[in-house]
């Protein structure tokens, strides 16, 4: 049984993409759980998800000058706006374990929060209250649950990613089972080739899959390449709502290191991940599903958080062929949890990890 709420107001940052947000959720309930009220202050990428995570009250927006790919410049009145809004007694800082949550927690001070938890190698003065140090090789969700818990809110359930029910998709998709296809990425890195997506398209279909590719409105070019005529396309068709709807329904999601992973995960759905070592899988893998890893993860690419490959050919992802994903499909279809809630609404807890 979880501990009732008490009174006061709390505040959970992460700053960064969408995907990033939804590992966060596991956290925020923890929080969730002994807080009067939860807020939730992230970035314009991954306010979608913030709304989606259960335990979220409010959000809060606001793209930090330390974060993202086009970090915006430092607009004064914008922070004062910024400071004027929050309204928290306790804030939980979530960062990636390269990142500062120091910047973050000054602007906290000035909003007057008067308690501050975040991991931080770095000496931070009068800025936190719980200076926490992560577990070396740490998950994402892992090390958050980790900072919230000692800042106060351990586990309370667990652990695994969710999100609030998900709409009805058969008007998109039709009737299960299919397998989705999501060929984009935020960053070339991550990004298996078109043509390399098309043809598992093409061999998923001969070998009796229906198969829905998706992809946001500035894909549909690619969605539309990739699926090809074996493919349904839903470029452009879905918000992050209806997209975790398709996602809940299929029988399995092939997918780069993508925030559309993290989104399978917290509706149950196993994952084929093709994973470019660029970040570390350990830390960023698809959590809690049954999930197989492709693509060659010591490529000399390795950790380097590159956006665009820096090897000549894209050789840790672009050695995976369409048979490799086929063989993964059928291998994670197979061990998909046999209990589930009625049309996967939400992410069930009894799914192995793989």
């Amino acid at each position: 049984m979880s501990a009732p709420r008490a009174a006061g107001r709390a505040l959970v940052v992460r700053l960064d993409s969408f995907g990033d947000v939804l590992l966060a959720g596991p956290a925020v309930r923890a929080v969730a759980a002994r807080a009067g009220h939860v807020t939730f202050l992230c970035g314009s990428k991954g306010e979608p998800a913030a709304r989606l995570l259960p335990g979220v009250d409010d959000v809060l927006v606001w793209d930090a000058p330390w974060g993202g790919f086009e970090p915006p410049d430092v607009n004064r009145a914008e922070l004062d706006r910024l400071t004027r809004r929050i309204d928290a007694d306790t804030a939980l800082v979530l960062t990636s374990f390269h990142q500062s949550p120091l910047p973050t927690a000054l602007v906290l001070r000035l909003a007057g929060v008067a308690r501050i938890a975040a991991d931080s190698e770095d000496y931070p003065g009068s800025l936190l209250d719980v200076r926490h140090h992560r577990a070396p090789h740490a998950h994402e969700v892992e090390a958050a649950l980790d900072l919230a818990a000692a800042a106060g809110f351990p586990a309370v359930d667990d652990g695994r990613l969710r999100i609030r029910a998900t709409p009805d998709t058969l008007d998109l998709t039709g009737s299960s089972p299919y397998v989705v296809v999501h060929p984009g990425a935020s960053v070339p890195a991550r990004a298996w080739s078109p043509d390399r997506c098309a043809q598992a398209v093409r061999e998923l279909a001969a070998a009796g899959h229906r198969v829905v590719v998706t992809g946001g409105a500035g894909e549909r070019a690619l969605t539309a390449h990739v699926a090809g005529e074996r493919g349904l396309d839903l470029g452009g068709r879905t918000d992050a709502e209806r997209l975790a709807g398709v996602l809940a329904g299929a029988s399995a999601v092939v997918t780069g290191n993508t925030g559309p992973a993290h989104l399978a995960a917290a509706v149950g759905t196993p994952v084929v991940s093709l994973f470019a070592p660029v970040v570390p899988a350990e830390r960023w893998r698809p959590y809690g599903v049954p999930c197989v890893l492709l693509g060659d993860q010591d490529a000399p690419c390795a950790d380097s958080r590159a956006r665009t490959c820096p090897v000549p050919g894209h050789p840790c992802l672009d050695s995976v062929t369409a048979h490799d994903v086929l063989a993964a499909v059928e291998k994670v279809a197979r061990e998909e949890p046999a209990v589930k809630k009625a049309g996967k609404k939400e992410a069930v807890e009894k799914v192995r990890a793989v």
